[in-house]
């Protein structure tokens, strides 16, 4: 059932019931009947008035409830912190953890901008770490709460406006502003931006749903959403003699090193995710004697905190990303490291949940520890001038190399996007044009079409 402008009243009638006299006002909304049963036949006409006064005014009713739509709107009018945590609590259930921190995050930045008075306001930082840790962490509602998270807790609630009163474009603007500015006062990132207006709309359009608004008033403003660089910066792809120098300078650092080469070869040689990697195990692995093998890769592992996870391990048990639950990506790799997992297998074995890398004591691969590791083979492997530029500055830029060597390879896109876990469109924007070296390649085969016309 939904809104209607509908809606036929009748005249107060009256009833005894049980000896006693009441009235009953009859109206209907759309098909649906509704009645209300007053002490007396004053408040009756009182109340029929009213809605009489709705249906002359142009009011639509809702069909269910029987009453003015903005009648329930303010019925169901709560304040903006009670409505973040309904809807981190609607949201939570069905979202990756990592989906979890950004959440909480727009809505920890979105809170401070949404009060109707900064008198008493708490420190920024320590505002914003009690709404982000606490408010909107649904993991930590049932925890105690240490004394000063309560009081700055107590402090936004009792400030926070009406969901009612951001049906204004000015308050809507506020907090765009806040979207782009850092607690350090510098400027955010556009990516960051535009990620935090996605979710706050999705969180107003929740409001409506809930009949708290009667439409969505973000797209109200007049406000451009900065341009985001989605494309890979070309500066930070090795080629191939770079990312084989690099791994052989992973190697060279001792017993972790040796481990981690082919942590690193997965990345580079076959695409994977760095959380596509940590979960790797044996059984995803078929590793011939000679020839291609095939990663078969079922999940992964991203490290997101305690806190967010349903868990309460550190990293988040996840299917594969943009992928339904449980479908199965399969990647073919070729000769050498096919030969290269081979034999890390051989020299290390596995874990026993048959993963293939793992800390001293067993554990999953850490970023810190993995990431110590990557910056000493940079610095060890690359020219000064290199090791200061962006060039294979994060261990996820070798994901972007082997994507970027197969497209400018010539493999099909369709197949290159099933290989990496990626749609085409997104493949095409992102990753085109990212070879070291690709340009030179790309004039040689318009020569070579050239040639064949002489």
């Amino acid at each position: 059932m939904g809104s209607t402008y509908t809606v036929r009243i009748w005249a107060v009638r009256q009833r005894k019931d049980r000896g006693q006299t009441s009235a009953e006002l009859r109206w209907k909304v759309g098909d649906t009947p509704h009645s209300q049963t007053f002490g007396t036949k004053t408040l009756a006409d009182s109340r029929r008035a009213e809605l009489l006064t709705a249906v002359n005014a142009g009011e639509p009713f809702d069909e269910a409830t029987g009453v003015p739509v903005r009648e329930l709107r303010q019925r169901n009018d709560v304040s903006w912190y009670q409505h973040a945590r309904d809807y981190i609590e609607m949201k939570w259930p069905a979202a990756p953890a990592k989906t979890r921190t950004g959440l909480a995050d727009t809505l920890a930045t979105a809170t401070p901008a949404l009060v109707t008075s900064r008198r008493g306001m708490p420190d920024t930082r320590e505002l914003r770490s009690a709404l982000y840790s606490w408010a909107f962490n649904f993991n930590r509602w049932t925890d105690d709460h240490p004394a000063e998270v309560v009081r700055i807790l107590a402090w936004v609630e009792r400030n926070a406006m009406p969901v009612s009163a951001m049906d204004d474009p000015i308050v809507m603007r506020k907090v765009l502003t806040a979207f782009t500015q850092r607690l350090d006062g510098k400027k955010a990132a556009a990516s960051v931006v535009k990620r935090k207006r996605a979710v706050f709309h999705n969180a107003l359009g929740y409001a409506v749903e809930a009949r708290r608004l009667p439409h969505n008033p973000l797209p109200q403003v007049q406000w451009v959403i900065p341009p985001t660089g989605e494309e890979v910066d070309p500066g930070c792809v090795v080629n191939p003699r770079q990312a084989r120098t690099l791994l052989d300078a992973v190697e060279k650092q001792g017993t972790r090193g040796e481990h981690l080469k082919a942590f690193f070869g997965c990345l580079y040689h076959a695409g994977l995710r760095p959380a596509e990697a940590v979960w790797l195990r044996h059984e995803n692995c078929e590793l011939p004697l000679s020839g291609w093998g095939t990663l078969h890769l079922d999940g992964s592992r991203p490290r997101v905190g305690r806190g967010w996870t349903d868990s309460g391990q550190p990293h988040d048990e996840r299917g594969l990303k943009w992928r339904a639950e449980r479908e199965i990506r399969h990647v073919p790799i070729p000769p050498h490291f096919t030969a290269m997992l081979r034999e890390h297998v051989q020299a290390h074995g596995v874990a026993p949940d048959g993963r293939l890398f793992r800390t001293a004591r067993g554990g999953l691969v850490q970023e810190s520890g993995y990431g110590e590791v990557w910056a000493r083979a940079r610095k060890k492997a690359l020219t000064a001038q290199q090791h200061a530029s962006p060039l294979g500055a994060r261990p996820y830029d070798l994901r972007h190399a082997c994507v970027s060597l197969w497209l400018n390879s010539g493999v099909d896109p369709v197949e290159v996007a099933r290989r990496a876990g990626h749609s085409v469109a997104v493949l095409l924007k992102v990753y085109a044009k990212c070879l070291d070296g690709a340009t030179a390649m790309a004039n040689a085969r318009i020569d070579d079409a050239l040639k064949r016309w002489q």
